[in-house]
């Protein structure tokens, strides 16, 4: 199926998790906040939330500076 993650388009198998998209993108300790379609998912809940053809989601790490 296709969805967006953060701008760009990705292909990604039928019944996957916001946790699988993002091991699979190798951002499992960095991503601190994320979005389906404009509303927030907790990280406790990214294993049930599964992902639908054309999904938007928003991967947002922290990053201090000052």
């Amino acid at each position: 199926m296709q969805i967006k993650v953060n701008g760009e388009m990705r292909e990604l198998a039928e019944g996957s998790s916001m946790l699988d998209l993002i091991r699979s993108l190798g951002l499992e300790e960095r991503v601190m906040a994320s979005a389906l379609n404009m509303e927030i998912v907790k990280q406790d809940a990214w294993g049930n939330a599964v992902l639908k053809e054309g999904d938007t989601i928003e991967l947002l790490d922290f990053v201090g500076g000052g």
